[in-house]
């Protein structure tokens, strides 16, 4: 069986659409019919956000911690408790591919850490093209990337246990468990082929995550634009 885990904290606008394509996901047909549950793990959620993902198919299970390490850890341990061998975590304002869980597999490793893209960049307003170009000009879509991504992140159930699984810190403990699964010696596989599409909003759910780094860097870019603006003509 194979487990894909959703945490989410009010997120009624979009976890609809990330549920439907996680359960495409786990619909496709090189997965040879191996079940597959998804589970919303619901973290302190006051609007509609557990009946939205019921309606999509997830199963849920609810929380009331603020901590998405926390939520992680407690989808991931009912999954394998369950018989799950094998963890794809995303994201709630996350849409995967059609075939991310089957391109996760394919790496033959015992974790899988993707890229992530972005379709939008409206929610930067008059900022979104100077961002996107940040993006384009400074993210490694490719393989043989050192991105760590919640977003797009599989391991197996056997190498989660060995490494400890996720520890409970309200941001970046997707980057904590891919350094303890190193230090365990697992195969970590660094790789574009699991592809993801995910928000590019401003309303950060985690400090310290994907979009208080996306606001760091146009804040970077604006820094620099009065620079490069003052520098003298014909200046090398």
């Amino acid at each position: 069986m194979l487990g894909i885990v959703i945490p989410a904290h009010d997120e009624e606008r979009v976890i609809g659409d990330s549920v439907r394509a996680a359960t495409a996901a786990a619909l496709h047909p090189d997965l040879k019919g191996e079940r597959v549950e998804l589970l919303v793990v619901l973290d302190s959620c006051t609007d509609a956000t557990g009946e939205l993902a019921a309606q999509a198919g997830a199963h849920t299970v609810s929380v009331k911690v603020r901590n998405v390490g926390v939520a992680r850890a407690v989808g991931a341990e009912a999954l394998i408790a369950r018989g799950a061998r094998w963890l794809g975590f995303t994201d709630a304002d996350t849409r995967v591919s059609a075939s991310w869980l089957v391109d996760q597999l394919a790496q033959n490793a015992d974790a899988v850490c993707g890229s992530v893209g972005v379709e939008d960049w409206s929610p930067h307003g008059i900022h979104a093209d100077l961002l996107h170009a940040h993006f384009l000009e400074t993210y490694s879509d490719r393989d043989g990337h050192h991105h760590v991504h919640g977003a797009n992140l599989g391991v197996s159930a056997e190498a989660y246990r060995r490494a400890g699984g996720f520890q409970h810190l309200a941001c970046s403990e997707d980057v904590a468990l891919v350094a303890a699964l190193e230090a365990t010696g697992a195969r970590v596989a660094w790789s574009a082929a699991p592809r993801v599409v995910t928000s590019a909003r401003r309303e950060a759910r985690a400090a310290g995550g994907f979009a208080d780094a996306l606001l760091n860097a146009v804040a970077f870019r604006l820094a620099t634009v009065p620079q490069l603006c003052l520098a003298p003509a014909g200046a090398a």
